[in-house]
């Protein structure tokens, strides 16, 4: 895998490929798009550390550094930080792997924070055994 900026952080939750139905009218993808994969992969990597269901309740600045265009792969690294009691920050970060390369650039990255919630959409403990 070549880089062109630094070495993703944390563990690879995600990868999907960008196409055309994704754009906007410039023909970038979506920020937005790239954002809710982020916010999946912080989901995933949030139920795996609390054996149960978690929900996004912030995302700290965000800043689009490249743009993804269709036919990229879009990949989501994840890096569980800080643990409260019910609440936990994930960094995250969108690499795109440009396409038909192995050329990598990071597209943008964020810390967003996830309560782990019952059914009934309570706070719960996040377990302190790690998951």
């Amino acid at each position: 895998m070549q880089e062109t900026s630094k070495t993703p952080r944390g563990t690879l939750t995600l990868r999907m490929i960008a196409m055309p139905a994704d754009t906007n009218a410039n023909g970038d993808i979506f920020g937005g798009w790239v954002m809710a994969r982020m916010d999946q992969a912080g989901g995933i990597a949030g139920v795996e550390r609390t054996r149960g269901r978690v929900v996004t309740v912030k995302v700290d600045s965000m800043t689009f550094l490249k743009p993804m265009k269709v036919g990229d792969v879009l990949c989501v690294y994840t890096e569980i930080g800080a643990i409260g009691r019910s609440s936990m920050k994930i960094h995250i970060e969108a690499w795109a792997q440009r396409f038909m390369t192995t050329a990598m650039e990071l597209v943008t990255d964020a810390d967003f924070t996830f309560v782990a919630v019952d059914d009934a959409g309570r706070p719960r403990p996040v377990p302190q055994d790690g998951g």
